[in-house]
């Protein structure tokens, strides 16, 4: 089975962590991002990936290569410009099988996509979407299923007042099981969406839902990624990191230097030190390399490789990229986001949600929030 995998947005809402490195291969726990998404499809039986990039595609590449360190096919396209979509789906077509899976590639989730790919060969569809039920049905557009699971309609994001109309909780997940005359719907090169223009041209034309079941989260905001991380530590998603953490919850690299304390759930990588009455966790990961000081607290938070923090510092509800220089009795909480290379000077407070880009230096007490 092959996948197309539609990884080429620029990750805006993801900056600053995606200022400087690709959407698809931001760390997550412990590796790029993407690297789930393909241990997914392969445990599917899915082999041959295209990735369809855009924005700084060149560093996609680099860091995933082939494929053959996951075990698949890995080839890449490369739209001129951003085609929506649908439209980015027509510019692989050259690439594309008869029948192939397309995805969203922001998506971590353990969605059975046998099941689907079953479901989809026994109906006979031209397109079959993944669906998920929500708690918040007012947050999303809606698809409602005939009883034979054929799409009966797209509803718009529903309004509050809307609520006692609604009848379903069934939401796309960004997985779509696709015959090959699809594509004949889309002109070649024009920005298209295959999610408002070309699927709702396929209602009553083979065109199914499979309501799935399992763990879903799009991943492009701060908070999710933070969430996405913390379900990966808990388990709440399967996941290869999952099964190696086991039942500790809890995961220290080799050469750690370990004076203060870890508390699960927790991944710490190789050559961090954690010096005298620091406590990492619950619910930490900090990367490769990572130095934190003495009587600092980092809980609900991730930081990347080479990042050092000071003494009395405390790193909470925040990301920190790489190769960040925190000096002491800094705050950073509340949603901060700090950049690659930032460098925040002593007796600092950065909070609600700021978020601090690439290569700026804040001065000892320059930011008080």
């Amino acid at each position: 089975m092959q996948a197309l995998i539609l990884a080429g947005g620029e990750g805006t809402r993801l900056r600053p962590l995606t200022s400087t490195v690709p959407k698809p291969v931001l760390p997550l726990v412990d590796r790029p991002f993407i690297t789930f998404m393909l241990e997914w499809l392969r445990g599917h039986g899915v082999d041959d990936i295209v990735m369809s990039c855009g924005f700084m595609a060149s560093g996609v590449r680099n860091v995933l290569g082939d494929g053959s360190q996951f075990g698949v096919r890995l080839r890449y396209v490369e739209e001129p410009r951003p085609l929506g979509t649908g439209g980015a789906i027509k510019f692989a077509e050259p690439l594309l099988d008869e029948r192939f899976l397309a995805l969203n590639g922001d998506v971590l989730t353990d969605l059975d996509l046998s099941a689907q790919i079953a479901q989809h060969e026994r109906t006979g569809a031209r397109g079959t979407l993944a669906l998920m039920g929500v708690e918040d049905p007012l947050a999303y557009g809606l698809v409602n299923l005939h009883e034979d699971d054929s799409i009966a309609e797209f509803l718009e994001k529903p309004s509050s007042d809307q609520l006692g109309q609604i009848d379903t909780n069934l939401i796309s997940a960004g997985a779509y099981v696709l015959e090959r005359d699809v594509l004949d719907l889309m002109e070649p090169e024009v920005n298209t969406s295959i999610e408002r223009e070309v699927f709702p041209a396929l209602v009553g034309e083979g065109l199914y839902g499979f309501a799935g079941q399992g763990y879903w989260l799009d991943i492009g905001t701060p908070e999710r990624y933070l969430q996405g991380t913390f379900d990966i530590l808990e388990r709440t998603v399967e996941t290869p990191v999952g099964e190696r953490i086991g039942e500790t919850y809890l995961h220290v690299g080799e050469r750690v230097e370990k004076a203060g304390r870890i508390l699960p759930p927790a991944w710490v990588e190789s050559g961090c030190r954690i010096d005298e009455g620091a406590r990492i966790g619950s619910r930490a990961v900090l990367g490769h390399g990572v130095k934190v000081g003495r009587d600092t607290v980092v809980e609900h938070a991730v930081i990347h490789p080479g990042t050092e923090v000071g003494d009395a510092c405390t790193i909470r509800d925040c990301v920190i990229g790489a190769g960040v220089r925190i000096g002491q009795g800094t705050h950073v909480e509340g949603g901060a986001v700090l950049g690659e290379g930032v460098t925040i000077g002593a007796d600092n407070v950065i909070t609600a949600g700021a978020r601090i880009f690439p290569g700026v230096s804040i001065p000892d007490g320059g930011i008080l929030f």
